[in-house]
């Protein structure tokens, strides 16, 4: 049994020195590890590592650190989106408030209306009266 508690402390001991030193860069090992720990397949956990590795030579970043970067891109894309978008509703709802208030003067449009008429009326007359 001190054996045991003896094992754990050494446990303890090393693993806060490795996440709270950053001695180790522990998001890259533990991907590899959880895989061997769910699958069992050292192979594949290999493989993981190489391809974390090459692509950080790639792009300078880790696969995390790169898909956090394309994350914040797209959501600064939406949010220009969103304000394209309210802009177009703004411009649109004063566009239909213009229009409302245009349609709602019908005194003016009567006016004009009977100004056609009177201008038509004359125009027929003044054509009869020289066929």
């Amino acid at each position: 049994m001190v054996m045991i508690l003896r094992f754990l402390k050494i446990c303890l001991f090393l693993m806060s020195f490795v996440f709270l030193t950053g001695f180790v860069q522990v998001a890259s090992l533990l991907g590899p590890a959880f895989t061997v720990a769910s699958s069992g397949n050292v192979f594949k956990a290999s493989a993981q590592i190489v391809f974390d590795n090459e692509f950080k030579k790639k792009t300078g970043k880790s696969s995390l650190g790169y898909l956090k970067e394309e994350v914040s891109k797209n959501n600064y894309k939406m949010d220009i989106n969103k304000e394209l978008k309210s802009l177009v509703k703004y411009r649109v709802k004063i566009t239909h408030q213009k229009i409302v208030r245009q349609n709602n003067v019908k005194e003016l449009n009567k006016d004009i209306i009977l100004l056609v008429e009177k201008r038509i009326k004359l125009t027929h007359k003044r054509l009869q009266k020289k066929n």
